[in-house]
């Protein structure tokens, strides 16, 4: 085997869950072969360092070996090394902050709930 489709070979080392989802992160200009953006056709050879950027992370593998079909996930190593720095790895795992703010009762509209309430609470004060 002399060369093979890089999309094809991200997919076969496990980087990415689906062939599809590998070529259309080579189109979005989420994968690189040392500085230079990949399309899904390029070929790849062994020696060679890529980088894909996935989520938060930016992984970074270097071809050892060509295969050109899924592998089990222990045989990977086989075929690819892992050279992912460590603050890379972290950013996994940091803490999401989210941008929903908690409202005080009575700040702000009211629920459907107050709401009701309040229609009931002005439906007794005019029967009196």
């Amino acid at each position: 085997m002399e060369e093979i489709r890089i999309d094809k070979y991200l997919w076969a080392i496990r980087a990415f869950k689906t062939r599809t989802d590998a070529t259309e992160a080579c189109k979005g200009g989420k994968v690189k072969v040392g500085t230079v953006n990949a399309k899904p056709s390029r070929a790849v050879a062994p020696g060679e360092v890529i980088t894909v950027r996935k989520g938060v992370a930016t992984y970074t593998y270097k071809v050892l070996q060509l295969v050109d079909h899924r592998l089990g996930a222990k045989l990977v190593p086989d075929y690819v090394e892992n050279l992912t720095p460590q603050e890379e790895l972290d950013k996994l795992h940091a803490p999401v902050e989210t941008f929903f703010v908690t409202r005080d009762r009575g700040a702000g509209r009211p629920t459907k709930k107050e709401r009701r309430a309040m229609e009931q609470m002005w439906d007794l004060l005019d029967v009196e």
